[in-house]
């Protein structure tokens, strides 16, 4: 599988990553800092939306059945070299279903997203998956 997206910026301003139909703005300026995701942000949003993905890819594979999955993502930067060093997740799956094992999916999770296996080569990951029941 090969991927593109392209990317653009002006000077003194913030900068767009142009994907498919999609735009997303991101900072590069001291002004953006507090309203648009930096780069280490980006790349923890992949990670989060390579794991959400592969929630949904489980959940047809392995049967079961959920209704919505929140994902928290923390992370430990180091200064020298400048690199992620720690990345912890926590997700949940709300669901009923008695088919869903988490630890089982948790498995699955690690060993076949492609964000996460890149990740791994260079930092620390660990995190916990849930359950919730739906209301």
């Amino acid at each position: 599988m090969n991927y593109q997206i392209k990317a653009s910026s002006t000077s003194n301003q913030d900068a767009i990553i142009h994907i498919k139909e999609s735009n997303i703005d991101f900072g590069t300026t001291p002004k953006s800092a507090e309203s648009l995701p930096n780069p280490a942000e980006l790349f923890l949003g992949s990670f989060a939306a390579c794991m959400l993905k592969n929630v949904e890819r489980f959940s047809d594979m392995l049967k079961f059945n959920y209704t919505k999955a929140t994902l928290e993502v923390n992370a430990v930067r180091l200064t020298n070299p400048p690199r992620m060093d720690k990345i912890e997740y926590h997700l949940t799956i709300y669901s009923n279903d008695k088919n869903l094992n988490p630890a089982l999916l948790k498995k699955n999770l690690e060993k076949f997203g492609t964000i996460y296996n890149t990740a791994k080569l260079s930092c620390t990951i660990s995190g916990t998956v849930s359950t919730l029941e739906n209301d």
